[in-house]
């Protein structure tokens, strides 16, 4: 008989606070390989982080270039934060950004749901942040399986093996 403690991780719940397409794609890449893994997954979408379920908004995220450090052009140069301020720069970095990830067969934020969803993974919504910013129901994406607030979703990530990360 096996007395030795069993540490595998058996659910993964990912909270997403940042609308930025570098920090939601984060999440999403660490939700669809726990869900690959077979792993139970719940992906929290609170504050700015609400952009990535949100209809209108979820395949349109930029990537934040002001206050950056580590922000860095396609072959791996650093971009210097400052430059941020200058016009069209945002847009600029996000569409190199969005190019390489195309290159990469990278899917846009709404097929990584698809794919998150399919699997079997949860994504939800902060109730909190949905009220702060008056978004309702229907501005959610269809891949969106309810808004919680934050003691629901401290209930839905209990259990042995679960780990709450915060990307």
């Amino acid at each position: 008989m096996n007395t030795e403690p069993n540490y595998a991780i058996k659910k993964v719940n990912l909270i997403c606070a940042k609308g930025a397409i570098e920090d939601v794609y984060a999440t999403l890449v660490m939700g669809n390989g726990a869900v690959m893994e077979g792993i139970e997954t719940n992906i929290f979408f609170t504050f700015f982080g609400l952009d990535a379920i949100i209809k209108t908004r979820m395949d349109k995220l930029h990537t934040g270039v002001v206050g950056n450090p580590a922000l860095r052009l396609p072959g791996g140069m650093r971009m210097a934060s400052l430059l941020g301020i200058i016009p069209g720069m945002e847009a600029f970095t996000s569409w190199m950004m969005k190019s390489q990830m195309a290159d990469l067969d990278i899917p846009p934020v709404s097929e990584f749901m698809d794919l998150i969803t399919a699997g079997g993974g949860k994504i939800y919504a902060c109730k909190l942040a949905m009220d702060m910013f008056k978004f309702k129901q229907e501005d959610l994406s269809e891949h969106v399986s309810g808004i919680l607030t934050i003691g629901e979703f401290y209930a839905h990530a209990g259990g042995e093996g679960s780990q709450i990360i915060f990307t």
